[in-house]
């Protein structure tokens, strides 16, 4: 991005480097000034920062704006969090959010099933009426690296069709689990529940791209390619992701289905919180309202079942067995879940920070001239404009 003569600003058309601490410093001072506390306002941006840093460009800066930036802003985010807890044992909690910021909640309430399982050898915490919380596999990770396994989920706006369906009803819901190794890095699988979810749509989106066929289907059954239109139609029940395995039984489906089905009843129906369509986001008059969601925060302690170290050098070795088998004759490698993102990280790392693309480039200079954060001037504004 350059400043024009008359203070317009502009920005790159192709995407530029960022370096991390930079980024995250700038989002810490959005939510401060949008009215987060500071404290919390480093969580989110940690949240944020690291979700780009594992490679996972869906759920990192380009969240940013429009999800956190334009809920605070149209009021059905709460900048700040009441966080709440309606009932605990020594093993359990249920925790109200109060629609409040979803990554300071969902935080503290992985350290409370952490803190749990460290004392009782298991944990669980679950949580109603939070929000986007970020990576499901951040608050896993904080397990993994404390010594405990984890499953994480949540449930989200409705997007997924049922097998035989078509109502976008079920959240894609990750399901998310951690476990400690003897690697550098812990398994981690964190995924969603359909076959793909709104975050890569919103990518799509911002790169002008169509979608993959048999992602999104409308109320016909039809394949729906447009990025565009399929982020409005998902909001307004007209189309629907495909779960796991595709819409119907052949390709295991049902599965995917299954699994969302899971996610939904854990993150709603032992904290008595809202699920399916009450998650719209929208209400009777189709004006927006609060996204109220559920979490919940499984966590075991490893020492209640054996020495940590045997299990992390007993998991790794599961591991590298696994990359280690034969692979497709046309295939480079075998990964195993975590590895990819570990990879990223490293190489992201050594060369500079994060890319980012026009689309994101525009929203922070949206959100820095509008709260006034004039002391930032950011890399796309003094980088070479391409001929």
């Amino acid at each position: 991005m350059v400043l024009t003569g008359n203070g317009v600003s502009t920005f790159q058309q192709v995407p530029v480097r960022a370096p991390f601490e930079y980024m995250e410093q700038f989002m810490r001072d959005v939510f401060v000034a949008l009215g987060t506390p500071t404290e919390e306002a480093a969580v989110i941006a940690d949240v944020l920062i690291t979700s780009d840093k594992r490679g996972i460009e869906t759920h990192g800066l380009g969240r940013c704006k429009p999800i956190y930036y334009d809920r605070i802003k149209a009021g059905t985010l709460n900048p700040r969090t009441n966080f709440e807890i309606v009932r605990e044992t020594p093993t359990t909690a249920v925790v109200d959010g109060h629609n409040g910021m979803g990554h300071v909640i969902a935080k503290r309430c992985a350290q409370m099933a952490i803190d749990k399982a460290k004392a009782n050898g298991l944990g669980m915490v679950v949580t109603r009426n939070s929000t986007h919380y970020g990576i499901a596999g951040y608050y896993a990770l904080m397990a993994a690296q404390q010594g405990c396994i984890a499953m994480v989920g949540t449930n989200a706006r409705p997007s997924i069709a049922p097998t035989f369906g078509v109502d976008n009803l079920l959240g894609t819901n990750p399901l998310t689990f951690a476990f400690p190794t003897d690697e550098e890095f812990p398994f981690c699988l964190d995924c969603a529940t359909s076959v793909s979810q709104r975050g890569k749509v919103e990518q799509y989106a911002r790169l002008g791209k169509p979608l993959p066929p048999g992602w999104v289907v409308n109320q016909r059954g039809e394949t729906c390619t447009d990025a565009q239109a399929v982020l409005r139609d998902l909001i307004a029940g007209r189309c629907a992701f495909t779960p796991l395995g595709g819409l119907g039984e052949e390709t295991g489906g049902y599965k995917g289905y299954g699994y969302a089905t899971v996610v939904e009843i854990l993150s709603s129906c032992l904290q008595q919180g809202n699920f399916l369509k009450a998650l719209s986001g929208v209400n009777e008059e189709g004006k927006e309202r609060p996204i109220e969601l559920g979490h919940f925060f499984f966590v075991a302690n490893v020492e209640a079942f054996c020495p940590l170290a045997d299990f992390k050098r007993h998991t790794g070795r599961l591991l590298r067995e696994i990359r280690a088998s034969t692979r497709c004759p046309d295939a480079e490698r075998i990964y195993t879940a975590g590895e990819k993102e570990h990879i990223a990280q490293e190489k992201q790392t050594r060369e500079g920070g994060v890319m980012v693309i026009p689309a994101v480039q525009k929203a922070f200079n949206t959100m820095r001239d509008e709260l006034h954060l004039s002391q930032y001037r950011f890399p796309w504004e003094t980088a070479p404009v391409p001929k």
